[in-house]
């Protein structure tokens, strides 16, 4: 809990219960909890995408804030699998990278989300690594164009996610900061400098 909410206030002590709750740890059995299922395909597929020095991790929490990593998961709209692709976006994945087997399978449903989080974030340009990967979370979220018209709202120039979070869904903004949350950090390192290079 931060410091701040210690000082005095008239809000009520529920309100401070609630925000402990909301702020503390994920428990071991939550659905939102780490295990190293499918580590090694994070892994491997961030370094194909991303390079060596980019944090898998941030994909891997991607994951779990979609399916819980539930192999067999599908959306109300037909998104299927860990990373929760709907089979078009799966098939056009496809398309450029021909090694790709059935959207069920997890290895080939990881490698597509991943590619196409590459993607997404190829298009933010002109903002911090941190920032441009936010905005690609984001993007994944709610859909690039969705994203393009909270960044006009902002006279089109991106700062920072900070700066048009306000303006996009708040679906995406709480899958933003879940995703965040589970890397237990608010803006966690994403690569090192000699991962950008080809990038």
């Amino acid at each position: 809990m931060e410091l701040r909410l210690l000082q005095k206030t008239t809000k009520p002590r529920w309100f401070f219960i609630l925000v402990f709750l909301l702020s503390a740890n994920v428990s071991a059995d939550s659905p939102e909890a780490w295990d190293d299922k499918y580590d090694h395909y994070f892994q491997k597929f961030t370094s194909r995408y991303f390079g060596p020095h980019f944090d898998w991790r941030w994909f891997k929490a991607q994951a779990i804030i979609e399916s819980s990593m539930n192999t067999l998961a599908e959306s109300p709209s037909g998104a299927r699998g860990l990373m929760q692709l709907m089979p078009r976006t799966y098939q056009e994945v496809k398309s450029e990278q021909f090694y790709l087997g059935s959207i069920e399978k997890p290895e080939w449903n990881i490698a597509a989300g991943i590619y196409y989080n590459r993607y997404l974030y190829r298009r933010w340009q002109g903002v911090t690594h941190q920032d441009r990967l936010l905005l690609s979370l984001a993007s994944y979220n709610a859909g690039y164009v969705r994203i393009l018209r909270a960044v006009r709202k902002v006279n089109g120039k991106i700062k920072s996610w900070e700066s048009i979070k306000q303006f996009v869904p708040k679906e995406t903004q709480l899958y933003v900061a879940r995703i965040q949350r589970l890397m237990n950090v608010d803006s966690a390192p994403v690569m090192t400098i000699a991962s950008l290079s080809s990038k």
